[in-house]
Formats: C-alpha cells, structure tokens, sequence
C-alpha cells in the first residue's frame, strides 16, 4: 500500500494504452469535472463520464474500460457505488476500479475492498494523489494512504469488533432510538437534525450492518437493545 506524493508535480505517465477509455461514475458536476483535468493531464484521451449508478452501469457493459473511477453515494440510492463495483467486476474480473470518495470511515473503506475496488482516495485530498492512485490502479496495484491503510488493517485484525461497534455515535444514536419504535422525522427531532441525515446515515448503517431493509435494520437495533438491557 503506498502513500500519496508530497509533490504537486505530476510525472509523465508512459503513452501505453493512452486511448483506452477511462470511465467516470459521479453525480457531482464539479467531481467529473476535476477528475478529467486530472486524466487528461495523464495523458488519457478518451474520458466517459456517467453521472448515477444506472447510466454507469450502462456505459461500462458498453464500453468493458479496464479503469473505472467510482463514488460510493449517489444522490437517493445510499452506498450504491458498492453493489456497482460489485456487478462491475463480476462482468470483467480484470476491470480495476479506483473509489474516489468523501467516505473515510475505515468500515466503509473495507467494504469498498471487499466488493473489489483495487484503490481507495478521498475527495478532499489534493488532485496529485488522485493522480497517484488512478495511476497504481491503472498498473493493478492496490493503492490506500498510510492512515486509511492503518485504520482497515486495524479494523480488520480486532477480533473484539462487531458490526454494531463500527456505528459512528450519530449512528448508535439513531440505532437506540429506531429499536425504541420511533419514525425518521421523530428523531431527527430528536437530534436537532435534518430528515436527510437521518435518512443517510439508516442507507449506511445497512451497509455496514449488511442489512437489506429498514424492517431488518429495526430488528438489528431491537435485539442490540435488548442485549443492553
């Protein structure tokens, strides 16, 4: 695993396979907008950009690019970038899919490994190391920085971890409060918060819980209370 460049200077990478399309997947304008300034200057010439997971997975099974640059959250769809990846690589197992995300909880970064990404960057870092990974990725080496490779190297090797410990304390709190009956809008009251980040944070705890349904994610927290009780 190796860590981002301290240098803003980008190499020249080797003019192989130069035309060969990259593929986007993203629903923030800007996003698609800086990661092709970033493949261009990498010498990529042909960059296809989809904006949901849908319009994604239409442009990969069309085009099978041997790079593909993925967010995990889509406007109303969650993680759905993790089940993308997933059908992604059961077409073309040899596709290497590089995850540029806002994400930097390590259970999330694991999962993303898990569903096959072979590089994990966060957005908010600087456009040199985006260029590092997707250039590891290209060449089929796994790419994390030091401390996402720390943190999932940890979270991996703690045989004391359960799934309801990977729950940031916003999550618990919305855990205990759905295993007490109460509706999204009750306890975003609750919490002083919004709907939506009520919603979003249920969409990741049944990632990270690996439930399917509110209804499952319910008795997730019903039996965890018990269990508390």
């Amino acid at each position: 695993m190796n860590a981002p460049i301290s240098s803003p200077m980008m190499r020249a990478p080797s003019s192989k396979g130069a035309a060969t399309p990259v593929l986007v997947i993203d629903d923030h304008p800007i996003v698609l907008q800086g990661c092709r300034r970033v493949l261009e200057d990498a010498g990529i010439e042909t960059v296809v950009e989809a904006t949901g997971v849908v319009s994604g997975y239409r442009a990969f099974h069309r085009l099978r690019p041997p790079v593909v640059i993925c967010d995990l959250t889509f406007q109303g769809s969650g993680l759905a970038g993790l089940a993308l990846i997933r059908r992604m690589r059961a077409i073309e197992p040899e596709t290497r899919v590089l995850v540029f995300s806002m994400h930097n909880d390590p259970v999330i970064v694991s999962r993303a490994l898990e569903a096959g990404a072979l590089g994990y960057v966060l957005k908010d870092h600087a456009s040199n190391e985006l260029f590092q990974a997707f250039d590891r990725v290209r060449a089929g080496e796994v790419y994390l920085d030091r401390r996402l490779a720390t943190e999932v190297a940890m979270l991996r090797a703690d045989p004391r971890r359960t799934p309801e410990t990977q729950l940031t304390p916003r999550e618990q709190q919305i855990l205990a409060r759905l295993a007490q009956g109460k509706s999204y809008g009750a306890i975003a009251a609750d919490l002083s918060v919004s709907y939506k980040t009520v919603t979003n944070a249920c969409s990741q705890m049944r990632q990270k819980l690996r439930v399917r349904t509110l209804a499952e994610l319910i008795h997730v927290a019903v039996t965890q209370a018990q269990r508390q009780g």
